[in-house]
């Protein structure tokens, strides 16, 4: 599909007032993406879990303004009036008015939440642009009729990506891949899709528990981070180890590889931080506490032979995976030797999810 097959030919039944409420997951990267090409076009394809637990709740409420002018929308985040949110949001209306053409016409009451803290260091944009983008679909569902499932579902992935990159791997799971890879059907870079090819039950089973090490704001962000990749002396090499990568899970995942899984999705986490510390300006997001882990980790895994590994994100955080046999093994080495490097002890148990889901308002 190409972006013209998300412009609307015409409206009918225009509402006059509603409210839509959807709860979106967030997601964590196997094979990741870092850099890309205007607007929200990765660099390479990346592929990743759905999550279910850590998810954020968004409704809209809408009513027709009496004469069409620019957007109009208050935001509140947990109840109370959010202004630093607002630019991200205008942007958003912005890349996405010409798919949404009504936008304009109406004033939105945009309110969300966090099932997680906000301040936990957990990227939120992912599932917020998600949900964001499912409520808007759903009002337009509305205005068009003879809208199939699997049409909304792209178009909402697609909305969600002008929002944040990562956002369209939250519409559906549990495996979500995002990018054009010569070797995958039906692959975009305009929209994820539900990974095409065989996965063995155990990837089905998958936990993860996220060490929380750092809370709060990154020293660099996502979006600057992604933009130090132009001209990076390493990015051509990277992104055609990811193309790999991709290549390289299709018989992992088709024969419950956990051993393969594991090398994979290390040493993908740790490129990602290479490439971070290796851009101009460079800068390092893990902390001493992050390190740590990763050590115990390893020490851990081989004296026991458990599958657990980890992974990262954009962030000083631990992505612990593991499968849901070894759960009760992997919460007390968490508990007796993890937890002392998470802030104030914190961490969160989440586990792979089925995607994004409508809430009665």
């Amino acid at each position: 599909m190409t972006e013209k097959d998300f412009l609307p030919e015409s409206y009918e039944n225009l509402p006059t007032k509603g409210k839509f409420t959807w709860k979106a997951p967030s997601n964590i990267a196997l094979v990741k993406y870092w850099g890309k090409k205007p607007v929200q076009i990765p660099a390479n394809p990346s592929i990743s879990f759905t999550l279910d637990a850590c998810a954020t709740t968004t409704s809209v409420t809408f009513e027709k303004k009496g004469k069409a002018g620019d957007f109009s929308f208050d935001l509140l985040f947990d109840g109370k009036p959010k202004e630093d949110f607002k630019p991200k949001i205008h942007t958003f209306f912005e890349r996405v008015q010409a798919y949404l053409p009504f936008l304009k016409g109406y004033h939105f009451i945009i309110e969300t939440s966090n099932s997680f803290p906000h301040s936990s260091g957990i990227a939120s944009s992912a599932s917020g642009m998600a949900a964001l983008s499912l409520c808007l679909l759903d009002m337009e569902r509305g205005m068009v009729p003879d809208v199939n499932q699997e049409y909304f579902n792209t178009k909402a992935s697609f909305l969600a990506r002008l929002g944040s990159g990562s956002a369209c791997r939250s519409i559906e799971g549990p495996l979500i891949e995002f990018g054009v890879h010569d070797h995958i059907p039906g692959s975009s870079n305009l929209y994820g899709i539900q990974y095409p090819f065989k996965v063995d039950g155990i990837f089905k089973t998958f936990q993860d528990t996220i060490l929380l090490v750092h809370k709060g704001e990154k020293q660099v962000s996502s979006t600057v981070g992604h933009q130090l990749m132009h001209g990076h002396p390493y990015a051509g090499n990277r992104f055609q180890q990811a193309l790999q990568n991709m290549d390289a899970l299709k018989p992992i995942f088709a024969n419950g590889d956990l051993d393969g899984f594991i090398k994979l999705v290390e040493s993908e986490a740790l490129t990602l931080h290479a490439m971070m510390m290796t851009s101009m300006p460079y800068f390092m997001l893990m902390k001493p506490d992050t390190l740590a882990i990763i050590h115990k980790i390893w020490s851990f895994r081989e004296a026991t032979q458990v599958p657990v590994c980890f992974t990262l994100d954009a962030g000083a955080n631990v992505h612990l995976l593991y499968p849901d046999h070894v759960k009760q093994t992997v919460h007390q080495f968490i508990d007796e030797e993890l937890a002392m490097h998470c802030e104030n002890g914190h961490y969160i148990h989440d586990r792979v999810g089925l995607g994004a889901k409508k809430i009665n308002s």
